[in-house]
């Protein structure tokens, strides 16, 4: 039996994919894409039941297609997310082929390019680009207790409320996805302890426009690479409730115990790093700098935009914030979950090329690696702060899409014998 062959095969059909193939698709480049569930499979299933889009329905989308019966400035409630990407693929008649999945990708050694091993077969690929994006593999840290009495997941794996045992929560990781469920569950009834690292926070909107916005005109989605030693501070932003800046103080005052980074589990007890009162301050500077950076580019470029004083109120310190909180027992607590949310980390070693390095890191700059003809797309960072971002991904997917094109053109070259 022949192996199918194609120009370019896409690895992935969720937003990173999809984007890929628009942009493949203006050139006229043969290719397909392979999803190993369904379209956008991890807004449908990958996250908890009441997430939306962090950004507005405006911003967090593709430039081709708005959503449909959806205020512009809304946040978009997952499902509705899946059900764009698959409106999209449609739009531009995208080549996906679902319930494929890749096992292994190779260098072809009789001739340029690749051979894919998928569950459907085997494909010859001139080029293949790699769009399955970054949150691959949930990360359960090594200090996680084993005691088979405190039911602990990852908040990948997290629904809602009522798949919890009754009794207190902890949540470890205090990022978008980990203040949004500990607020959750707090408002459900539960008692909840929230780790809270290091974290920028910036507000949900000012002045009457959104944080997005305030990024994009501050040229700050363009960032090339993360300021030294910030590689470990995460976002905490979010688009429930319709869209509320995320003040850990506020949630302290409603009853979440804040408590430091998480250090160790021993004899049935939690103990703290003493550094919560450190990690609000950051947060709060960064907070406060964008709000000085807003008013000044107000005043510079003369807009007509509407005073907001209170957006520098400050929340009193609760109990846990004037007395951080270095241990907790357990038992006394009755703290009977822990949901981590602590990340994610990649796996890829289904790649057997010159793509990734010693510890499964992709080795790229812009999506381009050393690995003639293999490219990455849909990763944090790829080539600005923006990639990971809906709209984001759309532009890198595009740049990948020249240099495919580029490198196509060269191979068509024929020497002029005159």
């Amino acid at each position: 039996m022949m192996n199918e062959k194609i120009d370019t095969l896409v690895i992935g059909a969720g937003q990173a994919g999809i984007a890929m193939s628009e942009h493949l698709s203006s050139y006229n480049i043969p290719h397909i894409v392979l999803e190993r569930d369904r379209i956008a499979e991890k807004w449908r299933t990958g996250r908890w039941d009441s997430l939306v889009a962090n950004g507005p329905a405006w911003h967090d989308r593709f430039p081709g297609l708005e959503f449909n019966d959806v205020p512009q400035d809304s946040f978009v409630k997952k499902e509705s997310v899946a059900d764009y990407f698959v409106e999209y693929a449609k739009k531009y008649n995208a080549p996906i082929r679902e319930g494929v999945k890749v096992i292994k990708v190779e260098r072809n050694t009789s001739t340029s390019g690749f051979i894919i091993e998928t569950s459907s077969g085997v494909i010859e690929a001139k080029r293949v680009v790699s769009a399955t994006g970054a949150f691959q593999t949930p990360i359960i840290p090594a200090i996680a207790p084993k005691d088979k009495n405190l039911h602990q997941i990852h908040s990948a794996d997290y629904k809602n409320p009522k798949q919890l045992p009754d009794g207190a929560v902890l949540v470890v990781g205090a990022g978008s996805s980990g203040v949004q469920i500990a607020d959750e569950l707090m408002n459900s009834g539960k008692k909840v302890f929230l780790s809270t690292g290091p974290h920028d926070r910036p507000p949900r909107s000012y002045r009457d426009r959104d944080f997005c916005w305030w990024l994009g005109v501050l040229g700050k989605w363009n960032m090339a690479a993360m300021e030294p030693g910030t590689e470990h501070v995460t976002i905490a932003v979010s688009g429930a409730k319709g869209g509320k800046t995320i003040d850990f103080r506020e949630l302290a005052n409603e009853g979440m115990t804040l408590v430091g980074r998480t250090k160790s589990f021993n004899n049935g007890k939690i103990t703290f790093e003493n550094d919560l009162l450190q990690n609000l301050k950051n947060g709060d500077d960064n907070y406060l700098s964008l709000l000085d950076e807003a008013d000044t580019y107000i005043t510079d470029n003369h807009l007509d935009l509407p005073e907001e004083p209170n957006a520098r109120n400050v929340f009193p310190d609760a109990e846990c914030i004037k007395n951080p909180i270095q241990e907790i027992d357990l038992v006394q607590e009755n703290i009977t979950s822990i949901i981590w949310a602590t990340g994610f980390s990649s796996d890829y070693s289904w790649l057997k090329i010159n793509a990734v390095d010693e510890n499964d890191r992709p080795l790229h700059h812009r999506g381009v690696t050393p690995e003639a003809g293999f490219y990455f797309l849909g990763l944090p960072w790829l080539s600005r702060r923006g990639s990971s971002f809906i709209w984001g991904v759309w532009h890198d997917a595009k740049y990948l899409a020249d240099q495919i094109e580029i490198q196509r053109q060269y191979m068509n070259y024929h020497h002029s014998s005159e």
